[in-house]
């Protein structure tokens, strides 16, 4: 991968490399999930801390193969019995009803080891099945290993198995490392078994996609964009419209309700959550957000926000973390709301910061009014009661309170407490002084501007006072 990052750590639509395959074995219901780790492997230890704390992390101090790592799996795990389920850690398209189909196999067959298997286009690079002349398992061959009619064969080892416990740790201690990379293959105890008189097996995912595995960042994106495919593919048949499913970019962590509309250019991220009938799009970018029922966000950045019923934001709205909107509330365009609640029906439609505030049902806060928070070291609240109205171009000076049904003239830096029902205002009176431009601008545009204007208005009270005299 060419990366600090570990590959089974790499990201894509909600989980890692890792979390997915966790993922998929989580309703097998395993006694114990064992993960071995080498690359990173504190990277590894913290992930696994977080996302699936029974997980047991074992270390591969050093490579030495496949049936290396998993002969060091069973020794953390001594009391295991009954199946043993082995996957490769980077297969993030995996189902959980084709691990659980390869298990029923297994056991429904009295296997000693069965592997998952599936038909590929093109082979190149991965372990080929052969099978004998009455079609059962001969040997899995590692394509370096492999003869040149074996590498033709393009029915190829998924890296997924489920083996008895008993019979894999006797195998296990008898594997070799004289192969082309002197290493302890797993797969080879498929050989081992099988001379041994005990039944192996091959089981056929329904999908080849679901094995694919990724060694780069190419191939990482194209696992990206199939993913992206069938969870798209999933919820438009669940009853969401996603008007353009080559730009929608669904986490499988997400949520989507019957109805919503997807527009295109939109990611949905974390555990969003979409309701019923919203909208969401385009343009638009929901980390861990909330949208209920009938609302609307269109071209707005959204983490960690609540967005009631019938609520509407945007265009190129940000909200961030712990805003939260009532039903029927309003953030328009080009406005940023952080750690605040703003009220039923209440409206903040251009042009305005809200920070750390409680804005009451039905309130409107004019264009360009700034709820001034931080003092430079401590963040301070404000309260806008109900129905209150705040002019354009307001500086609320935390922490204040306007109260219910007050109003604030356009244009006031509001420091005190404005009680209900009463008009706050701070403007300076206003003064023009006459022929500033003249004295301190000669010689600009501005200047020449306001002679012509003089000489004009000069003009026209002159004609006016020639045609009073002719009356």
């Amino acid at each position: 991968m060419k990366s600090a990052l570990p590959k089974v750590l790499h990201p894509l639509l909600g989980r890692t490399l890792l979390g997915h395959v966790l993922a998929a074995a989580a309703p097998l219901g395993a006694d114990r999930t064992v993960v071995v780790v080498g690359h990173g492997a504190d990277q590894v230890r913290g992930h696994l801390a977080e996302v699936d704390p029974d997980a047991v992390p074992v270390l591969q101090a050093r490579q030495l193969g496949t049936g290396h790592a998993v002969r060091i799996a069973l020794d953390a795990v001594p009391e295991a019995a009954g199946t043993v389920v082995v996957i490769n850690g980077d297969v993030p398209l995996l189902r959980p009803e084709t691990v659980a189909a390869l298990v029923e196999a297994h056991e429904g067959a009295g296997a000693a080891a069965t592997v998952l298997a599936a038909e590929v286009p093109d082979p190149t690079g991965l372990g080929r099945i052969v099978r004998d002349a009455g079609g059962r398992l001969e040997q899995i061959v590692e394509e370096r290993d492999a003869t040149p009619e074996q590498r033709a064969l393009r029915e190829i080892n998924a890296g997924i198995y489920a083996f008895d416990v008993a019979r894999l740790r006797d195998a296990l201690g008898k594997l070799s490392t004289d192969n082309d990379q002197g290493e302890e293959y797993l797969t080879d105890v498929f050989g081992l078994l099988r001379d041994a008189g005990e039944p192996v097996a091959v089981h056929c995912a329904p999908d080849h996609v679901e094995t694919l595995g990724c060694n780069d960042r190419v191939e990482l994106a194209a696992l990206r964009r199939l993913l992206r495919d069938r969870v798209n593919e999933g919820w438009m048949r669940a009853g969401v419209s996603i008007l353009d499913p080559h730009t929608t970019w669904i986490d499988v962590t997400v949520t989507v309700e019957r109805d919503a509309v997807i527009d295109q250019n939109t990611q949905l991220q974390g555990a969003t959550v979409v309701g019923a009938g919203a909208t969401v799009g385009p343009d638009t970018t929901l980390i861990d957000t909330t949208v209920a029922e009938g609302a609307s966000v269109v071209r707005s950045h959204a983490v960690g926000a609540e967005v009631g019923p019938r609520a509407t934001v945007g265009p190129f709205a940000y909200l961030r973390p712990a805003a939260k909107l009532a039903e029927k509330a309003k953030v328009g365009t080009f406005v940023e709301v952080k750690n605040s609640e703003v009220g039923a029906g209440a409206k903040v439609p251009h042009l305005s910061y809200v920070g750390d505030a409680t804005i009451g049902a039905k309130a409107n806060i004019g264009a360009a009014t700034i709820f001034v928070n931080y003092d430079g070291v401590n963040k301070h609240r404000t309260v806008v009661g109900e129905a209150a109205f705040v002019g354009c171009d307001t500086s609320l000076i935390a922490p204040v309170e306007v109260g219910a049904g007050a109003y604030i003239a356009a244009g006031s830096a509001i420091t005190q407490d404005v009680p209900p029902g009463a008009l706050g205002v701070t403007r300076a009176p206003q003064r023009a002084i006459e022929g500033w431009v003249a004295r301190k601008r000669a010689g600009t545009a501005s200047a020449a501007a306001a002679e012509a204007a003089r000489q004009a208005r000069e003009g026209a009270s002159g004609e006016a006072g020639a045609a009073r005299e002719g009356d």
